[in-house]
């Protein structure tokens, strides 16, 4: 199985259900302009946020990982709809041209390993984010994207088998969010005083067969019904 292509053609499902078709060309059915390179670059503080970096504030503190890896792979969300976009409206080629040359890029090998710790110390790992930054605002070509975007993965404790994991539990989640107000705002995000977020990633961890059909069904059971 090429999880890649599985992850690329279920963002393609989640974005088409979500935006319409077409959404390739910047504007969702609602009207709505589409920028997912802001999107990128607010994931990208958002999981640098998760690290003590302010000389001022927790000085003691560590990393949250745990939340680092969310917001890696929502950043992902983002990169693979970006990729998607350009590959549509550039004509770079299909989706499984799109995987294909994401399986060759040079530290591809690197994200299918077994994860290692990373010897970076959190300023360093920080700085590998902000390449990803600076990529994006290069407008750099889409693979240079995905290469830097792997790197953020990898220093996040992520390889392709944890982060596909990850993705697949998050699209449930996005889907579940859609299907109960996400959009107009009646969404619950806190269950029991914890985050949606935690509780997809608890159920997963307890379950780690669960198939995302069993997830969502999972999530509907403890939903709080307001």
């Amino acid at each position: 199985m090429d999880k890649i292509l599985q992850m690329l053609q279920l963002q393609q499902q989640l974005n088409d259900a979500t935006n319409g078709e077409d959404w390739e060309k910047g504007v969702t059915k609602n009207g709505k302009i589409i920028d997912w390179k802001r999107c990128i670059y607010l994931e990208c503080a958002e999981l640098i946020e998760s690290y003590p970096w302010k000389h001022w504030k927790n000085i003691d503190a560590q990393p949250d990982y745990a939340n680092i890896k969310i917001e890696a792979v929502d950043i992902w969300h983002f990169i693979m709809s970006q990729a998607l976009e350009d590959y549509k409206v550039k004509n770079l080629g299909s989706i499984e041209d799109l995987a294909k040359n994401i399986n060759t890029l040079s530290n591809f090998s690197n994200f299918t390993t077994d994860i290692t710790p990373t010897t970076k110390n959190y300023y360093e790992q920080i700085e590998v984010v902000e390449v990803l930054m600076k990529t994006l605002f290069c407008d750099e070509a889409t693979e240079r994207l995905m290469e830097t975007f792997i790197d953020v993965a990898i220093i996040s404790g992520l390889n392709l088998h944890t982060l596909y994991k990850l993705y697949i539990g998050k699209n449930i989640l996005n889907k579940f969010r859609q299907d109960h107000g996400y959009k107009d705002n009646s969404y619950i995000k806190i269950w029991n005083g914890k985050e949606d977020n935690v509780i997809m990633q608890n159920i997963l961890s307890t379950d780690t067969n669960i198939s995302p059909k069993e997830l969502y069904e999972a999530l509907e059971k403890i939903y709080p019904k307001g």
